[in-house]
């Protein structure tokens, strides 16, 4: 019965994750930055560098200004130790270029927020 109960609480936080992920991955597609901060944490790592919501959020700005994103694939996604978090991983094409972009989220409450995000040049 506990493993029950468990599981229909686990269920709808999978889902909600998932929905996320194609959330997240259409606003890369996009460029949409409005979109992608609404899922930032307080504090993001961007490339080796930490920002506040609002810092993080200029610096894909200009990131997506600079490379303008034509389309982005999804290559793998996962849950790290501990189910807390989740991660995925994606090939987004910008400009003349094609980047592999992670993404890493850490659940907040049920809601997965970005705690990192890289984009490395291929």
């Amino acid at each position: 019965m506990k493993n029950l109960m468990l599981l229909f609480l686990i269920i709808p936080c999978i889902a909600a994750t998932s929905q996320n992920i194609d959330s997240i991955s259409k606003a890369l597609s996009r460029g949409d930055v409005e979109s992608l901060s609404t899922y930032f944490d307080e504090s993001v790592e961007i490339d080796d560098d930490f920002y506040d919501k609002n810092e993080a959020k200029a610096e894909v700005k200009k990131f997506f200004s600079k490379n303008p994103p034509k389309s982005f694939s999804l290559i793998h996604k996962g849950t790290s130790k501990g189910e807390n978090s989740k991660y995925f991983i994606g090939n987004l094409n910008a400009g003349s270029s094609t980047y592999r972009v992670y993404v890493y989220m850490k659940l907040s409450g049920s809601q997965p927020l970005i705690q990192e995000l890289r984009f490395d040049k291929e």
